[in-house]
């Protein structure tokens, strides 16, 4: 073979690495590919699982049990995050290796697991938990072992903590949102709080009971709580039909809402008839819940599939190349999309993969100006500045978005008047 080919075919090649990347390396990045890797013990004095080659990250959701539905979007956006950016030749010239862990919505298996990911395979960061009881489960382990965690879900905010990015939305700028949104444009005054029966429910509940009492003026007319996996709810349908709410606001998690929302059209409580906004349904959750069951209902996301902008249309083309053209990308999927993107970020700006100087890197500056959902930026709170959208559920499946804020919401996790 010549000279002359053989460069040719080498050029071809780092063309094609290039743009296998499949769109939406962070603006204003190098590409480390092209750039000489620092040494390993220049950029890893803390013994973190760091080669010259790789870096070892995990994976810890839940890919089995009642959860499964929920996470594995997130599972899968992780794991194309960490395949683009390696197409891009990796994080200071090393390749992201994973260790994916399941737990199988167990909340002590969740700890178990991330204590093993942080002591046995000195993981340099992990990228996992959906549920606020497995977050709160992992989270001493963390602290502990000064680990690294990017956390996806939208959550009841009350929490802030060196160790953990929270990717998704906190409570001010979901459920505030969202039942100011119920109050002002569908006329909302009493409501009939439901949810499944731990942390995340619960907290989100009793923030919305505080602000539709105390600053809305409204009226609370029922709050019921049911077993995580639960099915049964055919009494709750009756409690909701003497009630008589205007607005039935919703935080049922996982797999119970497949039962929960037949339930309801099962009663005849169907979107047509009568307001519910939910925390918990997104495109995930609605390959087993049914458009046809969920048709007019509302759901307080900060993403939804049908967003149209570049970046969002280039996600979604990168996904369903990946896993399918009938796979669905739900909220959180898209938060845990942003993890490692957010963590390539603040590792180039550490010029490091140790945990202390990646989280002082974090304080400011770190944006992605690609996120499907839109233009975010982190705080120096660890909770991202987003845009918060409500969308009503479609005979197909899909989301329409009808209301959405006109600038980034600040994360405010301690809100003042509902701790």
């Amino acid at each position: 073979m010549s000279f002359d080919r053989d460069h040719d075919l080498k050029s071809a090649q780092r063309r094609r690495l290039l743009q296998g990347a499949a769109a939406l390396p962070l603006a204003g990045l190098p590409l480390m590919a092209l750039a000489a890797a620092p040494t390993t013990a220049a950029i890893n004095t803390t013994k973190l699982a760091i080669t010259d080659t790789e870096v070892t990250v995990g994976q810890l959701h839940s890919a089995t049990g009642t959860m499964a539905i929920s996470e594995t979007g997130a599972i899968q956006a992780e794991q194309l995050a960490i395949d683009q950016i390696n197409a891009m030749g990796g994080i200071l010239g090393r390749k992201i290796k994973v260790i994916k862990e399941d737990g199988a919505s167990d909340w002590p298996t969740f700890a178990e697991k991330s204590k093993k990911l942080l002591v046995n395979d000195h993981v340099a960061a992990v990228f996992g938990c959906w549920t606020s009881a497995s977050r709160k489960a992992v989270l001493p382990v963390f602290e502990k072992e000064n680990g690294l965690l990017y956390y996806p879900t939208f959550y009841e905010g009350l929490e802030q903590s060196k160790n953990v990015f929270y990717t998704g939305q906190e409570a001010t700028q979901q459920i505030l949102y969202s039942l100011d949104w119920a109050q002002k444009e569908k006329k909302a005054k009493s409501f009939f709080l439901i949810g499944s029966d731990y942390i995340w429910p619960r907290t989100s509940m009793k923030i919305a009971r505080k602000h539709v009492e105390n600053f809305q003026k409204g009226k609370v007319v029922g709050e019921e709580y049911y077993p995580l996996g639960s099915t049964n709810f055919g009494s709750l349908m009756n409690k909701i039909k003497l009630a008589k709410p205007d607005c039935i606001y919703v935080a049922v998690v996982g797999g119970s809402n497949v039962a929960f929302y037949k339930a309801l059209k099962a009663a005849g409580i169907t979107g047509d008839k009568q307001l519910l906004v939910t925390l918990a349904v997104t495109e995930d959750e609605m390959t087993g819940v049914g458009g046809e069951n969920f048709a007019g209902f509302y759901s307080s996301m900060k993403y939804f599939q049908t967003l149209d902008n570049e970046n969002n249309k280039k996600f979604v083309a990168a996904f369903k190349a990946k896993y399918g053209k009938d796979a669905v990308i739900g909220d959180v999927t898209q938060a845990g999309y942003l993890g490692p993107w957010l963590w390539k970020a603040a590792v180039e700006k550490a010029g490091s993969f140790d945990v202390d100087k990646v989280v002082a890197a974090s304080a400011v500056g770190i944006e992605l100006k690609t996120a499907p959902e839109g233009y975010v930026k982190l705080d120096a709170n660890h909770h991202l500045w987003s845009k918060s959208r409500i969308a009503q559920g479609q005979p197909d499946g899909t989301f329409k978005v009808v209301s959405e804020s006109p600038e980034l919401i600040k994360p405010d996790p301690f809100p003042k008047g509902y701790q």
